[in-house]
């Protein structure tokens, strides 16, 4: 499933490419979409701005339309010219908004609807953690809310800290030599402050160089780059999600309050 920093990435090319454009064309293969498009056509209003907010990607128009897509775990948003050869087959294309300039593609995109004014359940998510306007303690005061819970498995919770992924579990609390399976109720402030610093860097640095060298992430069984220990993998989580960490630098410690 592509993470925040990916829709963060998509969310900034398409918003250089369209915003300020008017609509010359608009397609999809959710019928749900073309009714709405029927009762306000797209075409002939102006993109005002595209924007992530965690793993949601929202395109806005004038008349406070906004189309809301997710990725799930093949979804991509594509650029390209009038006429520019497609990189993915036409059968794989869910949307296309063209302009005069340019037309952004949706491809194998599971999730597309239009909101009227606002996206309905976006209030419900955590701060997001690739904004500028993140707030650490609102992360914090959530993250202790689910205190019975593995801390890895309270990073992935969208309502605590929208934006951090599979990926960035894993990273994120190599780098703070956290155990993925210590419950957050043992885990002190400091601990839990660190964790959320070093995801939102990673993260961050990530948005900007589109590319990583991951410590664990997809590394089982390789030497640990710190200490030479064998990189483990476990499957975590009611939805049963990969998880990689060094036993050795990640070393669960019983109660840290």
């Amino acid at each position: 499933m592509p993470e925040g920093d990916t829709i963060f990435r998509a969310a900034r090319t398409l918003h250089r490419a369209l915003a300020g454009r008017k609509v010359t064309r608009f397609e999809s293969v959710f019928p749900a979409l073309l009714r709405v498009d029927d009762q306000a056509p797209l075409r002939g209003q102006t993109i005002e701005r595209v924007s992530a907010a965690g793993k949601h990607l929202l395109i806005e128009f004038s008349d406070r339309l906004i189309l809301r897509t997710h990725m799930r775990m093949n979804g991509s948003w594509h650029i390209y010219r009038p006429g520019e050869r497609w990189r993915q087959p036409r059968s794989a294309m869910r949307i296309v908004i063209a302009t005069d300039e340019f037309e952004a593609v949706g491809f194998n995109i599971p999730v597309a609807d239009f909101h009227r004014g606002e996206v309905a359940g976006l209030d419900a998510l955590g701060p997001d953690i690739l904004t500028e306007e993140f707030d650490a303690a609102e992360v914090m005061r959530r993250m202790r809310m689910h205190n019975e819970e593995e801390i890895a498995n309270v990073l992935l919770n969208q309502r605590v800290m929208a934006g951090v992924g599979n990926i960035y579990k894993s990273e994120s609390l190599y780098a703070a030599n956290v155990n993925p399976f210590d419950h957050v109720k043992n885990l002190d402030d400091e601990t839990i402050a660190k964790v959320i610093k070093h995801a939102r860097s990673i993260m961050r640095r990530a948005a900007i160089e589109s590319r990583n060298r991951w410590a664990v992430y997809e590394r089982g069984g390789d030497p640990c780059r710190k200490c030479g220990a064998r990189i483990e993998y476990r499957k975590q989580g009611t939805d049963v999600r990969g998880t990689y960490w060094c036993p050795k630098c990640q070393s669960s410690k019983a109660v840290r309050m």
